[in-house]
């Protein structure tokens, strides 16, 4: 199909005057516009931006105007253009993607004045829907994570469906009121980007991330933590081999088979913690401390000490004699009361803890 020529101009009836070529006609409703083929006479029709004959299918024009509403129809009303701009971007990266409900107690949608009767209406209904929506104030702590996250993306190179996905993750946090006390927004939100990207398998260095968060790296990767252990978020841990990394600070301390038997006995431990969430609110690596102790109180012989355990976990994030110590007890309870069960060939060399 070819075709004579392009018109770049919206419902033009400038043409070139040859009596040759077809009488054009144009509606008056300025919808559409007719004419005769300059090859078969046939009649021509609109077909969304072509003009094309019926009998001969000869494309007779192309409209290349772009008809999508321009920034001015979003511009405010007032002469001055002060006001508020509705040109913003709905994504999922905004509190109900940004769209919100506004109360004007002053004027209705077509900027008329109100009666003093709809006035009060009007106020009424706008204190009935901050009473219904109360959690205002923890949604605009939401739409600062949101911007965290989309900060985290740009600084980092993350894709955009990846940010989504931790996007999701922070709502399911709010959900659950997660945020609070040690707990902060901002490290919830660099957590939920750690979940997403590992879970998409383009995994981000914790230390990278919380370069570019708002908060330090041992509440990122806690956050990261408390995401994963108290919602229905489905994510690998952003830490794996936890345990082996503890230990394998410690080989100036412990011998190979120590470190063998503490690496097993701690996994299984870590397994524990993470299945009772224990220390929800911990990083990672402070709870494979806290189980590579316990499980150093579990064995015969006793080779650590928790200012050991704290340098080592140290040594990845900043953890504290607090955390081992209190972390420890826990899962040093739990994890006897399971490993009673078995028997000591499962897992030999495991007592009763003093």
């Amino acid at each position: 199909m070819n075709s004579k020529k392009v018109i770049k101009l919206e419902d033009s009836v400038e043409s070139e005057t040859n009596e040759a070529d077809a009488e054009r006609v144009v509606d008056v409703r300025g919808a559409s516009w007719q004419s005769r083929c300059p090859e078969c006479e046939g009649r021509v029709h609109q077909r969304g931006h072509e003009s094309v004959c019926d009998e001969c299918g000869l494309v007779i024009a192309v409209e290349t105007l772009d008809r999508t509403p321009t920034l001015k129809d979003h511009a405010p009303t007032t002469d001055d253009r002060s006001g508020e701009w509705s040109c913003e971007p709905t994504n999922q990266l905004r509190v109900d993607k940004g769209l919100v409900t506004t109360f004007f107690l002053n004027t209705d949608g077509k900027g008329n004045q109100l009666s003093s009767e709809r006035k009060d209406r009007m106020e009424r209904l706008r204190r009935r829907h901050k009473r219904f929506t109360m959690h205002n104030r923890r949604n605009q702590r939401l739409n600062e994570g949101m911007r965290d996250i989309g900060m985290l993306g740009a600084n980092l190179s993350i894709p955009e469906h990846v940010q989504t996905d931790a996007s999701r993750y922070l709502k399911a946090a709010k959900r659950e009121r997660l945020p609070g006390g040690r707990m902060p927004w901002e490290g919830l939100a660099a957590g939920a980007m750690l979940l997403a990207t590992r879970n998409a398998g383009i995994e981000r260095d914790p230390v990278d991330v919380a370069q570019y968060a708002k908060a330090s790296l041992d509440r990122v990767c806690a956050g990261a933590r408390k995401i994963r252990l108290e919602t229905e978020v489905e994510a690998p841990p952003v830490r794996d081999r936890a345990v082996d990394r503890v230990v394998a600070a410690l080989d100036d301390v412990l011998d190979v088979e120590a470190a063998i038997e503490l690496v097993r006995v701690g996994e299984r431990l870590l397994e524990v913690a993470d299945r009772e969430a224990i220390g929800s609110g911990t990083h990672r690596m402070a709870m494979a401390g806290a189980a590579v102790y316990a499980a150093d109180r579990l064995t015969s012989e006793k080779h650590l000490t928790q200012a050991e355990v704290v340098a080592a976990a140290s040594t990845v994030v900043p953890t504290s004699k607090s955390q081992i110590r209190s972390y420890s007890r826990e899962v040093h309870d739990i994890g006897q009361a399971r490993l009673q069960s078995l028997s000591n060939d499962a897992l030999p060399g495991l007592v009763q803890a003093d």
